[in-house]
């Protein structure tokens, strides 16, 4: 067994990464025998509104670096402003269900990821629920069955959400950033109990267009990251399974070569809950990560959990 645990946490944003991307990646995988966990965004495709973020510290640069009209089309950018916003999932539910039906561990994303990412703190608990009850909705009627997890927009939680998650009684949520260990994550003074799988290495966006990373150097930085043990790469349908596949198939492809192994956030959500030990209780706050503009949900732990 390799030293080395990668999963891919596949996020699906918009409407173009999901009719185009989400193809792209489950041929990707399927060539190289990988299962990747996919997250779907079901609601509508508001991605025009994301220009609210304008005034956001480092928001116009991560736009420019990424190339963003090309990376994401120029219509999603005009989605929910001068066009109207389309619903993602509805609009072709036959890729949601083939990504099913090939093995990959599906979970919610969301239900309209601007709105999540952009407007979270203000939305009440009862808004919150609602969101998450029309996109399990959705999810169960075109599968036939319950999603049993998700993954939160941006990295953004707050105490109302990871409250209505455990209503859900999930198997696991990949809402943060962090250290490489599943952890119960606990905001003010409340402890919650739904098993949190942080996401551990930059995303393409977070490092596209640095000056002292070219592109054909990155799949090689990627490399150099990984750890022993568990890392977890999030990827989006809009970059990794258009404009980067090519880059994206060069990764994993020396990946294999290397031997690293690919598993699922369900495998590993599986491995916990089977395991011996209870998991780490982690503190989360929101904090800033280079490369991304605004905060993210980080996992914090003290030195006795890092050392464990």
């Amino acid at each position: 067994m390799s030293e080395i645990t990668l999963v891919l946490k596949t996020d699906v944003d918009t409407l173009t990464g999901y009719r185009e991307g989400v193809p792209c990646l489950l041929e990707i995988f399927r060539q190289r025998r990988i299962s990747s966990s996919i997250f779907f965004s079901f609601g509508p495709d508001n991605s025009g509104k994301a220009l609210r973020r304008i005034f956001r510290r480092g928001f116009v640069r991560k736009m420019i670096r990424t190339r963003a009209p090309s990376t994401y089309g120029l219509r999603t950018l005009l989605y929910g402003t001068l066009l109207p916003a389309p619903p993602i999932v509805p609009t072709e539910p036959g890729i949601f269900l083939r990504s099913l039906d090939e093995g990959h561990d599906c979970g919610v994303h969301c239900w309209d990821h601007v709105q999540w990412q952009d407007c979270l703190p203000r939305l009440s608990r009862e808004e919150i629920r609602e969101d998450f009850r029309k996109a399990f909705d959705l999810f169960e009627e075109y599968s036939g069955r319950r999603a049993k997890s998700c993954a939160a927009p941006g990295w953004q939680v707050t105490p109302d959400s990871l409250a209505v998650q455990d209503e859900l009684n999930l198997d696991y949520c990949s809402d943060t950033r962090g250290q490489g260990f599943p952890f119960l994550p606990r905001m003010g003074k409340t402890t919650f109990k739904t098993l949190q799988i942080p996401t551990t290495l930059p995303t393409l966006d977070e490092i596209y267009g640095r000056e002292d990373l070219p592109r054909e150097k990155i799949p090689e930085y990627y490399l150099s990251l990984l750890k022993p043990g568990l890392n977890v790469h999030t990827i989006h349908a809009e970059m990794e399974g258009r404009g980067q596949a090519g880059l994206f198939e060069d990764l994993l492809d020396r990946c294999l070569e290397k031997g690293v192994e690919f598993r699922t956030l369900s495998d590993i959500a599986l491995g916990q809950t089977l395991g011996k030990s209870l998991p780490h209780i982690c503190a989360v706050e929101p904090g800033t990560l280079e490369g991304r503009s605004g905060t993210v949900a980080l996992q914090r732990c003290s030195r006795e959990e890092e050392k464990a």
